[in-house]
């Protein structure tokens, strides 16, 4: 009887060691994971469709608005949890600090096919022949002064918190336009479509995948490919005198995290690692979000309800 009883024990000891093992797995299952919503529909789609199958495996998620600098500060102290579509190329310097200081870690790419730089609506290859040629912009530089820019001419660029990347371009390249802020995706949306529809003149900063390719006939400005060399030797490109005077360089979008992640949160950590975004998929949702007026917990629970054979796999291969 003592033998059952002591055997007794043991198995229960046993299973209890295994729900804790299994409980560990998981992680603080108690306590939120903080995801970051900066300012473009496209990266609202990625965190919560992310967020919503962070929920159904058993996690809890908040939302916290989070400017694109700013979130990085956030991420290092452990304010924030994770941010899902950081491009790396606009995320400035503070990225890389945060990161060598190991107050943040890349969970690893978000897997979209990507193109940023300047680009126009068709129509501005009669206005400006030459283009997409970059150097068509210094002949065609009175077609694209403003009240706002005079005597230079103007390039729409990202808001102000963005970066400074079409400022620095255009310093580096050595032409007279200004770099004007729009105040959000929605503004650089809305004035590309009104230039199509108005056949008025634009260049502006811009990224793709958009929703918006699929409404506007639009070329990519063909400055000088980018080299690491551009942004290390003046001696390289068109201005003997600068760095920086080459295409934007292809854009990763990556995922990051506070560095405490992992061990807080394992099965979620797994699950983020291999989370992937296609990019037709994002743009389709983008579309009907931005453009047909649906609403974003509808778009993303109906993708995350279709797309179960894609990540039911990631879900299971992290919880083991």
């Amino acid at each position: 009887m003592k033998l059952i009883q002591n055997l007794s024990a043991a198995l229960l000891a046993g299973a209890s060691t295994l729900g804790m093992a299994s409980a560990a797995e998981m992680g603080a299952v108690d306590e939120p994971i903080k995801l970051a919503i900066n300012e473009w529909t496209g990266q609202h789609i990625s965190t919560h469709i992310a967020g919503d199958i962070l929920e159904s495996m058993g996690y809890t998620v908040e939302y916290v608005t989070a400017g694109n600098y700013p979130q990085f500060t956030a991420l290092g102290d452990g304010d924030l949890s994770a941010s899902l579509e950081v491009w790396l190329n606009n995320a400035g310097e503070i990225y890389p600090k945060m990161k060598e200081a190991g107050k943040t870690v890349d969970i690893g790419p978000l897997g979209l096919e990507t193109r940023e730089g300047w680009m126009y609506p068709k129509h501005m290859e009669e206005t400006c022949p030459g283009l997409p040629d970059w150097e068509a912009l210094k002949a065609c530089q009175e077609a694209l002064v403003t009240a706002e820019t005079f005597p230079q001419g103007r390039i729409l660029s990202y808001p102000a918190d963005w970066g400074t990347r079409s400022a620095d371009m255009i310093e580096a390249l050595a032409l007279d336009y200004k770099a004007v802020p729009a105040g959000s995706e929605g503004a650089l949306v809305a004035e590309l479509k009104s230039a199509d529809a108005r056949k008025t003149p634009l260049v502006m900063m811009f990224w793709a995948p958009h929703w918006v390719f699929a409404e506007v006939d639009a070329g990519w400005v063909e400055t000088p490919a980018y080299e690491p060399a551009c942004d290390t030797d003046p001696a390289w490109g068109p201005n003997p005198d600068a760095t920086g005077d080459c295409s934007v360089e292809q854009p990763v979008t990556m995922k990051v995290a506070w560095s405490g992640f992992e061990e807080k949160w394992p099965a979620a950590w797994e699950f983020l690692k291999a989370f992937q975004m296609d990019t037709p998929e994002q743009e389709r949702m983008m579309k009907a979000i931005d453009q047909d007026g649906e609403k974003i917990d509808d778009v993303v629970a109906a993708y995350v309800e279709e797309s179960k054979d894609t990540w039911t796999p990631w879900v299971e291969a992290a919880k083991q």
